[in-house]
């Protein structure tokens, strides 16, 4: 049977659980809110099927595809403005909804918890924009995108990287009409971090009813500098990487699972059709769709993307671009991240201390703090960020 003896070998994928034949696996969230999978072993037959699924034991040797990549804006304004970078997501799902087909994606709830639902229709596409800086809790989703696509209809899925590479090995063959999509991902962060924060919002700011977080806000300062935005019925709340303590949480590696730290599946040839992620040097590669409103870069791997694409272009403006050019300098494509050293005592604090005290301890608002936010928002305001980040990059390549 499945057993985790060591918490960096599970990626939480549920393809374990969604395979036992007498659903003796549960996914149960651990101390650092992370879920991992649960034998009821009075239930266990011990069939190993559970053991032959993950990807994680049964670890595929990456293969060479022939690949096309693209820097794409969506011409649909709105859409473009409701996703994080250029709204690439939302044509392929349409296409899908369009032949009668079902999309899987993460959503956040009215209660603020992340977890992959389904559609089958245009309008539930857009819960599905947006990225989501937690692990989305997968449910049962590997289960019913089967039974739809025995049933013969087309399905979308997307997911992170582990989550694809799990649902096609708890799949274990190909189908035609499954299209995966799969979003370039740095790591996945705790959900126990993410409610504690929306808790310490309410204490700290004053936020009463919070009904909407934006991970990736792009409304007041453009796509250049994104912020967290939290929502509530009495006041809104924006502040950006420097600042935010959910996002200082992220980037400073404290509240990443633990698998992040030495991912599987980092690497350029996917599995998916298809891989989207960010594109901020999108003035490399063509200043004309450069515009400060976000742009994807996309890498199609397969001839099925490769035919859906040529159905949905007309949907973009888009410029093809040499695949090596566009994951030069991707370090999430390359390079896992490394734990915070403060990571262990990070995660016994959040279960004992009150939320406002554990965060500010954490991530106290310093002058130096105050002062990288300051200098940050008014290189955005003259329009000089890229041309000092690109200074900077030049600098350290010289060096």
């Amino acid at each position: 049977m499945i057993e985790i003896k060591d918490k960096n070998d599970c990626c939480g994928c549920t393809a374990c659980m969604s395979i036992c034949p007498v659903k003796a696996i549960t996914m149960k969230e651990d101390e650092e809110g992370f879920l991992y999978p649960v034998v009821d072993t009075e239930k266990c037959v011990n069939c190993g099927l559970c053991e032959k699924t993950c990807p994680i034991i049964n670890k595929k040797e990456k293969s060479e595809k022939q690949q096309k990549a693209y820097v794409i804006n969506n011409k649909n304004e709105v859409i473009r403005s409701q996703s994080t970078s250029g709204g690439a997501f939302s044509p392929i799902a349409e296409y899908v909804i369009e032949n009668k087909g079902v999309v899987f994606g993460a959503i956040i709830d009215e209660s603020m918890r992340v977890y992959h639902a389904y559609t089958e229709i245009k309008d539930g596409i857009q819960m599905f924009r947006g990225s989501k800086y937690v692990q989305s809790d997968l449910k049962n989703t590997f289960l019913e995108a089967k039974s739809f696509l025995d049933d013969g209809r087309m399905v979308c899925f997307s997911g992170t990287p582990c989550q694809i590479q799990g649902l096609k090995s708890f799949l274990g063959k190909e189908y035609e009409n499954l299209i995966t999509v799969d979003v370039v991902c740095r790591a996945v962060p705790s959900p126990l971090v993410l409610r504690k924060y929306l808790k310490y919002q309410e204490q700290k700011n004053g936020i009463v009813n919070i009904k909407r977080v934006v991970f990736r806000d792009k409304s007041k300062y453009g796509y250049g500098y994104s912020s967290m935005l939290v929502e509530g019925e009495n006041k809104i709340y924006r502040e950006g990487i420097e600042t935010d303590p959910y996002l200082r949480a992220f980037f400073n590696n404290y509240s990443d699972r633990p698998a992040c730290f030495d991912c599987k599946f980092r690497n350029k040839d996917r599995v998916s059709d298809f891989t989207i992620w960010d594109c901020y040097t999108i003035a490399e590669f063509d200043k004309n769709l450069s515009d400060n409103k976000g742009t994807t870069r996309m890498i199609i791997q397969t001839a099925k993307g490769e035919k859906i694409f040529e159905q949905i272009k007309g949907k973009f403006n888009f410029k093809e671009i040499d695949i090596n050019e566009a994951v030069k300098n991707v370090k999430e494509l390359k390079e896992s991240p490394k734990p915070n050293e403060k990571r262990e005592k990070f995660f016994e604090d959040i279960n004992n201390i009150d939320e406002k005290e554990f965060f500010d301890k954490y991530f106290p608002i310093t002058i130096k703090v105050r002062s990288e936010k300051l200098v940050r928002r008014i290189l955005i305001r003259t329009g000089l960020n890229d041309k000092v980040k690109n200074t900077v990059k030049k600098i350290i390549k010289k060096g």
